[in-house]
């Protein structure tokens, strides 16, 4: 099959089933990227992401004449993330939206905006809607099986007792700690999940880590530069991902030459 686009639909878009066959109705934004953005025409096909609890399911999806959308098939569902990653980030003055962009991308679970001591950033509340569009446009082109939760901007004391995660760790610049890499447990199975608190430019302030601490966070390390709070979030969710995905996923071994 050709490489299809992915649109991701709710339940309550599904209507009266008639027969065997279902059909859906398209928002206006997808009727837009479908039609103006993908130039697809009555009878050409994309892939329907059903947001299902537990399980998304992905269907092979026609476009009709009017509004709506035929399913035809449902196809083998993506494997499970390896590992449910709970990032906590101190909002930038700039670059969030990448921020989410990227850690979706990589695979989050969910997002935590941080008012932290030292955010300069207010967000609005349409601030929160754009976010939640953004990671469902990057969750379609990522082909990833589900939409990370972007959650309310809130203040760190709040964030600490609201995260439920197994394994709880906090960057902190220039501090003499463990590499996060080698802080992460032997092996993803059975872990809840893994929450990674990021600050923002200047750090946490040592009020903050205390506070961390006290809630069983870990002080970690990135690496031996200082990184910028747009380039840790990414990094951070890179190196809990890659620890994992690498061990789960098939890898081909090379056919041997022909003699």
């Amino acid at each position: 099959m050709a490489q299809l686009q992915r649109v991701l639909i709710e339940p309550e878009q599904i209507q009266a089933q008639q027969g065997a066959a279902k059909s859906f109705t398209l928002l206006a934004e997808q009727q837009h990227y479908l039609q103006r953005v993908l130039r697809l025409k009555t009878g050409d096909r994309f892939l329907a992401v059903l947001q299902v609890p537990g399980q998304n399911q992905t269907w092979l999806a026609q476009l009709n004449t009017d509004n709506s959308a035929q399913l035809l098939e449902e196809l083998p569902s993506k494997p499970a993330l390896p590992v449910n990653i709970h990032l906590l980030a101190a909002l930038p003055k700039n670059g969030f939206d990448d921020v989410v962009r990227q850690v979706t991308e990589l695979g989050v679970e969910s997002i935590t905006p941080i008012l932290s001591d030292r955010t300069l950033l207010k967000p609005s509340p349409k601030k929160l809607d754009r976010w939640q569009r953004i990671a469902q446009e990057a969750t379609e082109q990522s082909e990833r099986p589900t939409v990370p939760k972007i959650q309310a901007p809130c203040n760190w004391q709040t964030a600490l007792t609201q995260t439920k995660a197994e394994h709880r760790y906090i960057a902190a610049a220039r501090a003499d700690a463990q590499h996060l890499l080698t802080a992460l447990p032997s092996k993803s199975h059975d872990i809840p999940g893994i929450a990674i608190a990021i600050g923002p430019e200047g750090g946490w302030t040592d009020g903050e880590i205390d506070q961390a601490i006290a809630h069983g966070y870990k002080t970690i390390t990135l690496g031996p530069t200082i990184l910028r709070a747009v380039t840790a979030s990414p990094a951070a969710v890179t190196i809990i991902m890659g620890r994992y995905s690498a061990s789960e996923m098939h890898v081909a071994q090379p056919s041997a030459p022909a003699d």
